[in-house]
């Protein structure tokens, strides 16, 4: 295999000649090379033509649980597993790299070690004797075990959340991307949730960051439990989580699954001894028919977290063209709504606040009112959540305060006057040093001032909360927790501070009289609570009589709701004082119930080859009722067109002159708004190819692309009726 040639010998596999080396020197180079082996930091290994080792290093033998020498005549191959993962294809080329006789370097392979991972990094070259025959290989390897792990974690670092294990915002949207491509061709679904935690960050702020960690771990394991293996659940940061569903468009299974999972985010957590309660709100988008691109996809879910937040938190909500809409409509109302105070464009309205054991008002809420001279009267659910997302907040809550107090001070008698305090004007600087100056501007008792607050002003800490509490007390304001019972339902911090007041939570009310008991007993309880520690209960959203006398029985001292009347006008607040007493009787329907919804909406109803515009004026799960079209027997099948997508098969149960009470073949699910959807949807491009019309506002009769001929509609409509000689 070697030549000598002078000082000199050439290898016969190569070109390359070497310096001969004396036997002692020889000597010492096996020595060293012993040395090496020994030593831990590599080993060497030699194979016969066939591929059997006939020599590898000690080391190797010990790392795989054999004894030296074991390994002699086993394939050099079986020392390795050739299925690699993550993409390595050397593991397959090693075969190849023997079987052609090449020289290969650095091929990182895994040990055939089973219970332990062992990496190393191989190198090979072929040997030839003196007539040019390939005779086998001789190589190298080191160990690379620890350098694997290294690059391993890199990775994991980069793709996943490392608190929650969960993939990570660039990893989720590499997958939403590749997701969204696969499935366009086929026209196959995909829905994308993003959830926000409602109460979070008062967790970080009076528990700790630690404690909000291990909350977010938790919730992570909740989400798992969720959605299992149809999905894909990822952190985005902070409180942000995103679940993909893919060949999933069904609403009425994704709002279950909405649902589900602010049920059990929402269930309490008990961390290193505290006792954490949040929520969680929803967005969900579906591809294709809320956005084609992930890019669209994500901010249409994002819209619709948005609005799911906006309706009071811990719900969900679905994207829709009105939800793009409203967004573009929030930018107009945020520009105008800096220059609304200046302009006298917002007001106060009033509603009573009741003793029902009288019907005797004894005091009002004052409610802000926008007059916007473009969208009308905007209520404080469109307006007040943009100005708590920029800095006009104080501004409004300043002068609603003096306001309130300046018109109070007309009113005869002890009527209080109750006003909501927004947490940031709650811990805003000058908040003590305002309210005392606008009690004293209008000379209106402290006693005579109630200020609401709702659970997020727990976020603003114990110190300033005890602190601002003490002032309120000497200038003889008091206080009231807002929403009791609808969140976090803090019992301690009842004995932390004194309230003079709280307000059961509006969905408890509700509740008691729909049957459920757990909702019986903690309104009992909240009562009983109260009672105990010398405050006032009050209930607010009492609609029905049957609520009314729930909340009787109960005991409770004072009622405010639409059974006594909605927030007034000044003028008729002023009015309705002149006497001295405001008594009202109560006025309301005996059971408050949600089955079927008053509408007033033009939708679309399809009848063979033409689509009708009507009115729709009330739906239900299972039906509607429309007016617009004359002479529609019973029996009719239409097809009624919701908009975006949503066509509902439904009968004609009823007809009596324009007016037609359908039944639809199957039934509407929840929106996450309070309103009704269609479970599935037909894409935009059917609907095109159908001739439908975009949007509902389409007046009159619409021919609709079709085949079978050209013939008249078989119905006529409001607008026919009126011009006689047309074609009915």
């Amino acid at each position: 295999m070697i030549k000598r040639l002078g000082g000199f010998r050439r290898s016969a596999s190569s070109n390359e000649t070497q310096p001969v080396l004396s036997v002692n020197e020889e000597r010492e180079a096996l020595a060293a090379l012993r040395d090496y082996e020994d030593s831990g930091l590599g080993w060497f290994w030699t194979t016969d033509a066939q591929g059997s080792i006939r020599y590898v290093s000690a080391s190797v033998s010990l790392a795989l649980g054999k004894q030296p020498g074991e390994l002699v005549g086993q394939p050099i191959t079986s020392l390795f597993f050739l299925d690699q993962e993550e993409g390595h294809e050397t593991g397959r080329t090693l075969p190849l790299s023997l079987a052609s006789h090449k020289t290969f370097a650095d091929f990182p392979l895994r040990a055939r070690r089973e219970g332990a991972e062992i990496w190393w990094s191989v190198s090979g070259r072929p040997q030839f004797d003196s007539a040019g025959e390939f005779i086998g290989f001789r190589g190298n390897g080191v160990d690379i075990t620890e350098q694997r792990r290294e690059q391993r974690d890199t990775t994991r670092l980069a793709k996943f959340d490392s608190l929650t294990g969960l993939s990570n915002r660039f990893t989720m949207g590499q997958r939403l991307e590749s997701t969204l491509n696969a499935f366009k061709s086929s026209g196959r679904a995909c829905a994308l949730m993003m959830i926000d935690l409602d109460r979070f960050k008062q967790v970080n702020d009076t528990l700790g960051h630690p404690v909000g960690d291990a909350l977010l771990k938790q919730v992570a394991e909740r989400l798992r439990g969720v959605i299992g293996k149809d999905g894909e659940i990822g952190r985005l940061g902070g409180d942000e989580f995103q679940i993909i569903i893919p060949d999933c468009e069904d609403r009425g299974k994704l709002g279950d699954i909405a649902k589900k999972i602010i049920s059990l985010v929402s269930q309490p957590y008990s961390i290193d001894n505290s006792r954490c309660v949040i929520g969680a709100s929803i967005g969900v988008a579906v591809a294709p028919f809320d956005g084609a691109s992930s890019e669209e996809l994500f901010r249409n879910a994002d819209l619709a977290l948005y609005a799911a937040k906006g309706g009071g938190r811990g719900q969900f909500r679905f994207f829709s063209i009105e939800l793009q809409n409203n967004a573009e409509k929030r930018k107009v109302l945020e520009e105008d709504l800096r220059h609304a105070l200046a302009e006298g464009q917002i007001r106060l309205a009033y509603q009573p606040i009741v003793s029902p054991a009288t019907n005797t008002v004894c005091g009002l809420e004052a409610l802000m009112r926008w007059e916007h001279p473009e969208f009308g009267e905007l209520s404080p659910s469109m307006f007040i959540p943009i100005a708590e997302e920029s800095d006009l907040i104080v501004a409004l809550s300043e002068w609603t305060i003096r306001e309130a107090c300046q018109q109070a001070a007309q009113w005869p008698g002890q009527l209080f006057v109750a006003v909501n305090v927004a947490p940031a004007h709650f811990a805003h600087n000058g908040f003590i040093a305002g309210l005392a100056q606008a009690l004293a501007e209008a000379e209106l008792p402290g006693s005579r001032l109630e200020l609401e607050f709702n659970e997020a002003i727990f976020g603003v800490g114990e110190e300033l909360i005890q602190e601002i509490f003490g002032e309120l007390k000497m200038l003889g304001v008091r206080v009231t927790l807002d929403n009791f019972g609808g969140g976090i339902s803090p019992l301690g911090r009842l004995r932390n501070h004194h309230f003079n007041k709280v307000k059961i939570d509006r969905a408890v009310v509700q509740e008691m009289t729909s049957g459920h008991n757990r909702c019986s007993a903690i309104g009992a309880s909240i009562v009983t609570l109260a009672n105990q520690l010398g405050m006032t209960a009050i209930a607010v959203g009492v609609e029905a009589r049957d609520e009314l006398k729930a909340m009787q029985d109960l005991g409770i001292s004072q009622v405010q709701g639409y059974i006594y009347s909605p927030p007034c006008p000044i003028d008729e607040v002023i009015e309705a004082l002149a006497t001295g007493q405001w008594v009202i009787e109560p006025d309301g329907p005996s059971r408050q119930r949600a089955d079927r919804r008053s509408v007033y909406r033009r939708v679309g109803v399809i009848h063979e080859d033409f689509r009708y515009d009507v009115i729709m004026r009330n739906l239900s799960r299972g039906g509607a009722a429309i007016e617009g079209l004359f002479d529609v027997p019973v029996g009719t099948e239409f097809v009624v067109d919701l908009g975006e997508g949503q066509l509902m098969v439904s009968t004609v149960r009823r007809s009596e002159g324009a007016v037609q009470g359908l039944e639809f073949e199957s039934a509407l699910v929840d929106d996450g708004a309070g309103g009704l959807c269609t479970r599935h949807r037909v894409p935009r491009h059917l609907l095109q190819a159908m001739g439908m019309p975009s949007g509902n506002a389409v007046a009159g009769v619409v021919a609709l692309n079709t085949s079978g001929g050209i013939h008249l509609p078989r119905f006529s409509t409001m607008e026919t009726q009126a011009k006689p000689g047309k074609a009915a």
